[in-house]
């Protein structure tokens, strides 16, 4: 809002709660904007149903966000600034706050990889294949995850980390670990077009300059897991985990790293190892796994990773795809892996007065768009860091920043501290709150405005959070309702549908997420009422019962059988960050990109196909309807040749004509000395009718002149 008189809007909620009624009250504003997010998704799984073990909720939401603060403008004044916070602002300037990310963008990671001798053993032991090996495998795969990293999350810092080799590099000295980009002192770096060319080529030289051995072997009670573990701590040493996310992926085909060895050497080495893993663990370090198995040998994750990185019941089956599966997805299941499961905020929900949980809310499906532009140095590249300054307008001194911030209104300046402005600020106590419930079919269609935001409960603040939460997501199921809610934005307050979704299951893991999906209801000027269009049922086509059947038939021939969006890429998209990738790698031919939303040509030449979309063609356009399109398209060349000539006719006349100046002919009255041939080239060029004797040539030309 710039200067002027302040307005006031006031909105208020009207609502006739009963015991089986809930009436919907719609406010009058804006509508909203577009917005766009990286696809993100929530935690696993909820819990199969509550522990009988009593429980506390809190009343009071420990840990609430605080408001959003606006973009602060050039000072007008030395002591005070225009509405610096935006609270006076329109709701269509509001910041999109269901995308913004609220926890760390940084990460670390650590790849440790396995470099025993069964990693360097083909893969599979089929004889039309190449004899890739796991370790091919798990290079092409690291190789194309720092690729993405480079081009999506340039911040990242990374650590490639092998076990079980001859040569050791590493701070703490010890046997069987070798750090491939990081020195012994040095941070982890970020990744670089250098270390993707040399890391991409690693196998040429891994066996002369770095070597594979076993590492764990009976008569030795040296533990290379165990000092991989210890060296990757310490590689993720820098940083607070509150500011970081730091994770530890190990990539392996050894289901039982202490296999060689039995007795209490072997149960000591396991305790110390998985104490390890722990220890790290609660220093917020996250320890994933990337099994693979052997051919002809499935790994078994409880022999002890599953231990290792604290996995129980069905969470083990994740981890179990055959062989050929994982190396076909291996770079889809290490891209997955990468992806963090981001909240984009957490929310105080309101069961009762007396009751208040806590939930985070996640943006399932968004809209991806290419990267934010990062402003360079001409001369070095570096990232440029934009500062503002306040300025004086009468001294020109730099001025600290505005204790003071105020609205005009009436020509009055009207003062506000920070302190009032968060209490303007505040509609509700809570972020969310429960009104009541209604049945799912009063939800239509058209409520829905925006994408939803997926919300799941949380324990982190609020102990007791997913037990209450789990409780009414289960009631809602089995009663078929949604939940109304008052979700209180500072900047936009509306009411919002809670529907539960259950979890969906599948072969491969999980499909859908157990949560509730929060919908935006609308304002009542969001909705439009269409115009009524009069139209008789004589003036409406109608297609027949035949139609309809070729129709259906057509449909389920070319049905996408488990169609997912996610099946298909951007191909504007791919073709951007491939030309990235490019420049950044300097190679010199670009990437050839394949468009997978074209038609399936292969798929439509299908001989079941081909028949039941000329079946179709026939209902609708009849029989001959091939022929009179060909007879069509001829006679429309046809014309256009017809046409094309009465233009070079045109233009010919026009040519002719131009050599006489009419005006001064007709002034004279030497029209009539013109032959017929140079008259009509004259009517010609001005698309004047040709038929006549003479005289009336002459005339219309006379005419046409205004003589």
């Amino acid at each position: 809002m710039a200067h002027g008189p302040m307005k006031l809007v006031c909105r208020c909620l009207s609502h006739t709660v009963g015991p089986s009624r809930f009436a919907f009250a719609f406010l009058p504003s804006p509508s909203p904007r577009s917005r766009t997010a990286l696809a993100v998704s929530p935690p696993p799984s909820l819990p199969r149903s509550p522990s009988p073990k009593p429980h506390r909720v809190s009343r009071i939401f420990q840990n609430p966000l605080p408001a959003p603060q606006g973009p602060i403008p050039r000072s007008e004044s030395g002591a005070m600034d225009l509405d610096p916070e935006g609270i006076f602002r329109d709701d269509s300037d509001e910041d999109d706050d269901n995308v913004q990310e609220r926890e760390a963008t940084k990460e670390m990671v650590v790849y440790l990889v396995d470099a025993s001798p069964k990693m360097f053993t083909p893969a599979t032991n089929q004889a039309d294949e190449k004899g890739e090996t796991h370790f091919h495998t798990i290079v092409n795969c690291i190789t194309q995850s720092l690729k993405t990293q480079i081009i999506g999350r340039s911040y990242d810092e990374v650590a490639i980390c092998f076990f079980n080799t001859k040569e050791k590099k590493n701070l703490q000295d010890l046997a069987g670990v070798y750090v491939y980009n990081v020195g012994d002192r040095d941070p982890l770096d970020r990744p670089t077009a250098k270390l993707i060319k040399d890391f991409s080529c690693i196998e040429d030289s891994f066996m002369s300059n770095i070597g594979s051995r076993y590492g764990i072997t009976a008569g030795s009670r040296e533990n290379t897991l165990y000092n991989a573990l210890w060296v990757a701590q310490a590689l993720l040493r820098k940083g607070s985990v509150k500011t970081v996310s730091k994770r530890i992926l190990i990539f392996t085909n050894e289901d039982d790293p202490f296999g060689a060895i039995t007795g209490a050497v072997k149960t000591d080495m396991i305790r110390t190892t998985i104490q390890r893993a722990k220890d790290a663990q609660d220093l917020g370090l996250s320890i994933e796994l990337l099994p693979l198995s052997r051919p002809d040998e499935e790994f078994n994750m409880s022999h002890f990773y599953a231990d290792l990185i604290s996995l129980d019941g069905d969470e083990i089956t994740e981890y179990l795809p055959s062989a050929g599966e994982k190396l076909e997805d291996m770079t889809d299941q290490l891209r997955k892996r990468m992806m963090k499961k981001r909240r984009v905020k957490t929310l105080s929900f309101a069961i009762t007065n007396d009751v208040c949980i806590e939930v985070n809310t996640y943006a399932l499906t968004r809209p991806t768009t290419p990267g934010t532009i990062t402003w360079l140095d001409s001369l070095s590249n570096i990232p440029l860091k934009t500062e503002r300054s306040f300025i004086c307008n009468d001294t020109g001194a730099l001025l600290q920043d505005p204790q003071m911030r105020f609205q005009m209104y009436n020509d009055m300046v009207v003062k506000f501290s920070v302190r009032e402005l968060s209490e303007v600020k505040r509609v509700s106590s809570h972020h969310l709150r429960l009104l009541g419930f209604k049945p799912l079919d009063c939800l239509k269609d058209y409520h829905n405005l925006r994408p939803s935001t997926f919300i799941y409960p949380s324990d982190e603040h609020i102990f007791g959070s997913t037990r209450v939460f789990v409780a009414l997501h289960s009631s809602m199921l089995r009663l078929g309702r949604f939940a109304l809610a008052f979700y209180g934005n500072s900047t936009r307050p509306q009411l919002v549908a809670l529907v539960a979704q259950e979890e969906v299951t599948s072969s491969a893991g999980q499909v859908e997420p157990p949560g509730m999906h929060m919908i935006y209801l609308p304002y009542s000027d969001d909705i439009r009422y269409p115009e009524e269009v009069h139209v008789t049922s004589d003036d409406a086509p109608r297609a027949t019962d035949e139609q309809i059947k070729k129709a259906s038939n057509l449909l389920k021939r070319i049905d996408l059988k488990n169609f997912s969006v996610c099946q298909f890429a951007n191909p504007a998209l791919q073709r951007h960050y491939g030309i990235l990738e490019a420049l950044a790698l300097g190679e010199d031919e670009m990437p050839d990109i394949k468009d997978e939303t074209l038609p399936d040509e292969e798929g439509l030449a299908r001989p079941g196909v081909v028949k039941a979309i000329d079946e179709f063609k026939s209902s609708v356009y009849g029989e001959n309807y091939d022929q009179e399109e060909a007879e069509a398209a001829a006679a429309k060349a046809s014309r256009g040749d017809a046409s094309k000539k009465r233009k070079a006719i045109t233009d010919a006349a026009s040519l002719k004509s131009a050599a006489y100046d009419w005006a001064e002919l007709a002034d004279n009255g030497k029209l009539k000395d013109m032959t017929v041939m140079e008259l009509k080239s004259y009517l010609t060029a001005h698309g004047l009718p040709l038929s006549g004797k003479k005289e009336a040539l002459i005339s219309r030309i006379l005419t046409h002149l205004g003589k």
